[in-house]
């Protein structure tokens, strides 16, 4: 997998991304203000369609993954996995020691993701995310990259 800078031609690639994996997605305006201000990768399938995508954040040597995304079609290749790997490789290159991200307490499959690749659940967000019934619990995580690099 090959990932590149996502730019702001990039929106509407992005939206559709979000809003097909995503049950509060982000609006245009939002990913162009997180074009502009944050670190946003992602990879092209064969046909060059966004096939996935991650942001993340970065102040000094500490990162937050903000979100991860593949395409549906794309889902159940070890995609998730690859695209992952591959910020904490770009991380941890850029002299990154720890990257925090949340993940809702009901998304199992993306805790397991997080789990197998070498994360350490930290704690819990009470009510966090809004969701159907109300609200739900965010799980927190801490990748720490000097034992990943």
């Amino acid at each position: 997998m090959k990932l590149e800078a996502l730019s702001l031609a990039d929106v509407d690639a992005l939206v559709a991304l979000d809003a097909a994996t995503n049950i509060h997605p982000w609006t245009a305006p939002l990913w162009r203000d997180t074009l502009n201000q944050q670190h946003t990768v992602g990879f092209r399938d064969a046909g060059g369609q966004l096939g996935g995508a991650a942001v993340f954040s970065r102040v000094l040597d500490e990162a937050e993954l903000l979100m991860i995304a593949i395409a549906p079609a794309q889902q159940g290749k070890g995609l998730g996995r690859a695209l992952l790997d591959g910020v904490l490789r770009q991380l941890a290159a850029e002299g990154v020691r720890e990257m925090f991200l949340e993940v809702r307490a009901s998304n199992q499959r993306a805790q397991a993701l997080y789990q197998s690749a070498g994360a350490n659940e930290i704690g819990q967000r009470r009510n966090y995310y809004p969701c159907a019934g109300g609200r739900e619990d965010a799980h927190l995580y801490a990748f720490y990259l000097s034992a990943a690099a």
